[in-house]
């Protein structure tokens, strides 16, 4: 017994310090940045382009068998934050998001992977867009390793239930915050 919890103590070790090198990056913001407004979202008084930015991620640990990726706004004067983008069911063998992968409709996503609905009520990517005046709103970019090669959630979730099953089915994740804010209108 004494073994058994040795050996499964060193393994959970070794899988969090392989888990330490799991990171994410984007080539359109820089961490701890400021988001550029062409990622600001194009409604409710926000005039951005309403694209996803590029992300790259490398370092997943072993036994990942695909990847869902989140963009959330803790800030938002909700109550329970904003979410802005969730992806699931990226296959292993991925390793980035092309520019505009979160446009609607799942074109731009890699085979077999799909959208779920986000706070805007779509399935893809919903643009920054915090209320003029606040302070700059933080934005957490997570990729997400998942020890499952398929989430079977419903069409409809809601990103809440998919954060569930992804935090259920995890085995490390990679994040980066930015801000973005938009001054108060004259």
């Amino acid at each position: 017994m004494k073994h058994t919890l040795l050996a499964a103590a060193l393994i959970s070790a070794f899988t969090l310090v392989h888990a330490a090198g799991f990171q994410l990056s984007s080539p359109d913001i820089k961490a701890g940045g400021t988001i550029d407004k062409k990622f600001e979202f194009n409604s409710f008084g926000c005039a951005g382009e309403n694209k996803s930015p590029a992300l790259k991620w490398s370092g997943a640990p072993a036994g990942t068998k695909a990847f869902a990726v989140t963009v959330y706004d803790p800030d938002a004067p909700t109550g329970s934050g904003w979410w802005h983008w969730s992806v699931i069911n990226l296959p292993a063998d991925v390793t980035e998001l092309k520019p505009d992968a979160g446009a609607v409709g799942g074109a731009n996503l890699p085979k077999g992977a799909s959208h779920v609905r986000i706070d805007y009520g779509v399935a893809g990517w919903g643009g920054t867009c915090p209320p003029q005046g606040d302070k700059p709103h933080r934005y957490i970019f997570t990729v997400h390793a998942l020890k499952t090669d398929k989430l079977e959630i419903p069409a409809d979730a809601t990103a809440a239930l998919a954060g569930y099953m992804i935090n259920a089915n995890a085995l490390g994740k990679a994040s980066f915050t930015a801000n973005y804010g938009r001054p108060k209108a004259k």
